[in-house]
Parts: structure tokens; C-alpha cells; sequence
């Protein structure tokens, strides 16, 4: 990191008595007398809003997330107003019963702005004390930040102060609950949560024992440009929107090219490795009649555009694209083609609004007239994970985990490679401190895609693994990693029968490998037995 950036971070975080959070816990009682005693903890800048206890079953959160089969719990829900118009809500779960000493932050997505429960109800089922944040940006929602505009105080709380908050005041509650502090802290997210978990590990590297992140976004104001660019190329001029029908095609046509390239194999129904896959749009173009069975050269440039990703005027890549494989399914090209709760906008173009006002206009965007102002304004508050240094986290013994799907439209695997790849750069190709994990045909942090979805990563979105161990759950062999020097080799994925519903039984399990290593068809035996693949860096 820069001493421009570490200057950038230092004066916003100590400026600000939210960072006074780390509390003198002898003014704390020993252990509450139970859980509503909570209410009348005295934590600066801190009001804690609810304190109430949850009996052991079904429950239904107040996000309307409905948690079958839960512990009884603590629910406390607290807002920290520690700066004019800062306010940081923090819900956080302690299990009544059996807590591990674990405290477990979680990440949002999107703009926050909303407590979601998936996660901490699977923390609290863990026997940990699980914390999630707004991350201060209320009223938005993870969709539209718009309500932001105007608010440069809730974009650094949203960019870099947060989760950091949400850890030092969770902690403080869990020691005042249960007597006693954490003797782990574990953190997992994805998306923007992914985001949090890089910050985290980054600027405050004492947080966190072991991080667990999927798809972090890294570099924010170009990943929001690069939907933008999506968005433009689809609807600047009629004929260029990409149809279901025409989607399907370009997928299933990707797939046919690719799906034997690398290390995947021919009988496969999705792309093993994008990056090993040269398809070309083009060759789907219409020699007669325009129908769903092949691409008009508007189509075809807007299938360019997409897996190029943003490019200057003078026709070089600025950005990332998608890869071949993320074309179909939930929260793919169909929605940066037409954002859900926004018609006739970009998705995710609050962040521009921040910069140009609340009328800027998409269709008068312009790359490389605009993103300097944009970078220039936002990104010492936002891209801190592009400038972040590991070191600090690493020389202490923490542990890092990212996984990401091939498949995943939203934040581009190329730059999460991209990512890795500076680390071992840094750090050498033998760091002992992170591992990568690509899924093929996974998308976006999970929502859909056509195989490998059902592996555990502690987000909501994940599917039940077949077993609770290291070999099918990232949570479990980030554990064993940091507490009992457990290196994680393999995760093992797996597809269901009737694509997403594992009572039908499983279809395929493959492993998924550390990278650079990739999973390697042995040559014999059922290739939807995982057991029949070896991870390796090239083909034995």
C-alpha cells in the first residue's frame, strides 16, 4: 500500500471516534444475567435497540429469512452513531448454549443497507456468536444506493469502516454476555461482503483469525463501470438487447466449443476453465432471416462487448469481462441487460450518481471522460482492496480463503485471478497464507448456474454440502487451517439432480483445486465420481 493510501485510511479511521470502539471492558458487567440484561449495556457512540431472547426452533428473522431447526439464542440489535450522520446497525446472534468461543463477523452485498440473516443464523448453528451489518447506508438497499447521494459520510462507512465497527462492538458484546472474550474470530462474505473481507484483512489485520470470501469485489468504481458498460452496449441503440432465447444460444453454443477445453471434459454441461476457451460470437451470425437460432451483428457486438469488458476510444481493455459460461440464469446478462428494481438504469448506478448528481444520464457516459473524475472523487474512499497490504494479517498467522465461480457475471473472475495472482507475486507462489478455489459454472456467490453450486461457504445461497467436514465446507477447512495448521488441498462441489434440489439425489462431484491447480479427469471410472479427478497445475 502507498503512504498516500495508509495516510488516506489512518486520518479517516482515527479521525473518527467510531474507532475509539475498543472499549475498557472492566466497565462491563462480568456476564449478563440474561440476555434482556443487554439492554443496558453502555458501549460509546452505542445504543443497543433490542436485546431478546429467541427459543430453540423454527424461526423467522426479521428479514423474513425463515431458520428451521435453530439453538436458542440471544438477538441484540444495536445502532453506533459515532459521527454526524453515521449510523451503523448491527444485529448479532449469541446461542444461548454450547458457544465454541467464536466470534463471526458476516459481509452485505451490494449498497447494505438491510440486516441480512442467512449468515448468522449459520454462524449460531455453528455455536458461534454471529454479527452482520447494514454497513450505515440505510435506507439503501443492496440494488440502489441512490439514497447515498449527498452522503460522502455514509460512503466511507460503506467503503472501509463498517465491518470494522460491527467487529469491535460485537466483540465487546459477546465478552459482556458470556464473560468471557473470543478466542477465535472468523469472518465470511461474498460480493460486497467479499469486499469487507478484503478491507478487513488488510487495514485491520487483528480482527480476524481466518477469512472466508467469495467473489470480493476489488476494485469497486471500475466493477460499477463495467456494469454500466453492459447496460450501454445492450440499450444505446434498438436491435441490441439480447433476448432469453438468444442467451440460451450463445451459452449453450460457449459451452458445445469450450467444455473439453483445459481440464474439462467433452461430457461436460459447463466450461471447466474460461480462460482456456477462444469462442467467438460471431460465428453464431444469421446468414438469412433474423430467429432464436442465431445472432443479428447488433447481438453479436453486444456478446463482444460483454466478454471484453470496458474498453478505451482507442479500443484497449480497461477492465475486465465475463467469461464464456456466465451468459444464462439469476443475476446474469438478463439482469445487466434490465436492472430488477430499476427499469431503464444501470444496475448498481448510485455510485455514479454520488459524483455527477442524482440526474446524471447513462447515455451520456463516457469511460474516459468520466471514471478519472469518478476514481478521483471515490477512490480513496472505496478501492481499498486494490491499494490494502496483506502483510500484517499474514505475519500474524491469519488465514485467507477465496472461492469464486467461473460462471459469474457480477464481479468478473478474471479479476479475482488477477487478484491472487499479485498476492503470490508478493508473497511468493509457497505463501502459507491464502488459497484460491474456482468453481466452474458457479455463479454469481452462488445464485444459479448449471453444475457445481452445492459446496458450503456459510452464505445462505449455498446448498447443504453432504457432509459437515474439510472436504465439502470452506467454513470447516478454514478452521482446521488456522487452528490446527491444516493446509486446505481440494473442496469437493456437487451437482443435484433436478439442477438445485438435493433430496433428488446427486448428479456430479468434482474437486475443486487450489490455483493455480485445476481438477484432472484420471483417465478411468464414472467422471461424475470426484474421485476420479487428481488436482495438479497441468495435466499428469
Amino acid at each position: 500500500m502507498s503512504d498516500t493510501a495508509k495516510i488516506v485510511f489512518k486520518a479517516a479511521f482515527f479521525g473518527s471516534t467510531a474507532l475509539g470502539l475498543s472499549l475498557s471492558l472492566g466497565s462491563l458487567p462480568a456476564q449478563a444475567a440474561d440476555c434482556e440484561d443487554l439492554i443496558n449495556l453502555k458501549i460509546p457512540a452505542t445504543t443497543i435497540k433490542v436485546a431478546q431472547s429467541i427459543p430453540a426452533g423454527d424461526y423467522t428473522a426479521p428479514d423474513k429469512l425463515k431458520h428451521a431447526g435453530m439453538p436458542a439464542f440471544c438477538r441484540v440489535l444495536a445502532s453506533v452513531n459515532a459521527e454526524p450522520d453515521s449510523d451503523i446497525e448491527i444485529e448479532m446472534w449469541l446461542p444461548k448454549d454450547g458457544w465454541k468461543g467464536v466470534f463471526h463477523g458476516n459481509g452485505n452485498g451490494g449498497y447494505g443497507g438491510t440486516l441480512r440473516s442467512g449468515g448468522i443464523a449459520a454462524g449460531v448453528k455453528r455455536g458461534y456468536a454471529s454479527a452482520v451489518t447494514d454497513m450505515g447506508t440505510a435506507p439503501s438497499t443492496p440494488l440502489n444506493g441512490d439514497p447515498l447521494i449527498g452522503h460522502p459520510r455514509k460512503w466511507e462507512d460503506w467503503g472501509r469502516l463498517s465491518t470494522h465497527v460491527m467487529t469491535e462492538v460485537g466483540k465487546d458484546i459477546a465478552k459482556a454476555f458470556y464473560g468471557e472474550a473470543a478466542k477465535r474470530s472468523y469472518y465470511t462474505g461474498c460480493s460486497t461482503g467479499g469486499q469487507q473481507g478484503l478491507i478487513e484483512a488488510q487495514y485491520y489485520p487483528t480482527d480476524y483469525d481466518g477469512i472466508l470470501i467469495g467473489a470480493p469485489v476489488v476494485n469497486r468504481t471500475w466493477g460499477h463501470a463495467a456494469v454500466a458498460w453492459d447496460y450501454i452496449a445492450a440499450n444505446r441503440e434498438p436491435g441490441h438487447k439480447l433476448s432469453d432465447a438468444k442467451l440460451k444460444l450463445l451459452h449453450d453454443a460457449a459451452v458445445s466449443a469450450c467444455s473439453a477445453k483445459g481440464n474439462g471434459l467433452k461430457s461436460d454441461p459447463f466450461i471447466s476453465d474460461p480462460m482456456e476457451c477462444d469462442f467467438d460470437p460471431a460465428k453464431l451470425t444469421c446468414q438469412g432471416a433474423d430467429s432464436d437460432q442465431c445472432l443479428t451483428p447488433a447481438e453479436v457486438a453486444t456478446a463482444n462487448a460483454f466478454y471484453s469488458g470496458p474498453k478505451n476510444h482507442e479500443g484497449k481493455a480497461t477492465y475486465y469481462g465475463w467469461p464464456p459460461g456466465s451468459e444464462t440464469g439469476v443475476l446474469t446478462w438478463a439482469f445487466l441487460q434490465t436492472q430488477l428494481n430499476t427499469p431503464g438504469e444501470p444496475s448498481f448506478d448510485g455510485l455514479f450518481k454520488w459524483v455527477f448528481g442524482a440526474e446524471w444520464d447513462w447515455r451520456n457516459f463516457d469511460l474516459d471522460r468520466d471514471m478519472p473524475q469518478v476514481d478521483a472523487k471515490l477512490g480513496p474512499i472505496v478501492n481499498g482492496a486494490v491499494t490494502g497490504d496483506f502483510s500484517q494479517f499474514k505475519a500474524r498467522g491469519g488465514k485467507l480463503i477465496i472461492y469464486q465461480g467461473w460462471a459469474d457475471p457480477i464481479v468478473s473472475p478474471y479479476q479475482t485471478v488477477a487478484l491472487y495472482k499479485k498476492l503470490t507475486r508478493e508473497f511468493g507462489p509457497d505463501q502459507d497464507f491464502a488459497r484460491l478455489f474456482m468453481a466452474p459454472s458457479l455463479t454469481h456467490c452462488g445464485l444459479g448456474g448449471t453444475g457445481l453450486n452445492g459446496f458450503e461457504s456459510a452464505q445462505s445461497s449455498m446448498l447443504p454440502p453432504p457432509a459437515d467436514d474439510a472436504r465439502h465446507d470452506l467454513f470447516v477447512a478454514l478452521s482446521a487451517w488456522v487452528e490446527d495448521q491444516k493446509i486446505p488441498t481440494e473442496v469437493v462441489a456437487t451437482s443435484y439432480l433436478d439442477n438445485k434440489d438435493p433430496s433428488k439425489g446427486i448428479a456430479m462431484q468434482r474437486p475443486l483445486c487450489p490455483y493455480p491447480q485445476k481438477a484432472w479427469y484420471k483417465g478411468d471410472g464414472d467422471p461424475n465420481d470426484a474421485g476420479n479427478f487428481v488436482c495438479a497445475s497441468k495435466q499428469p
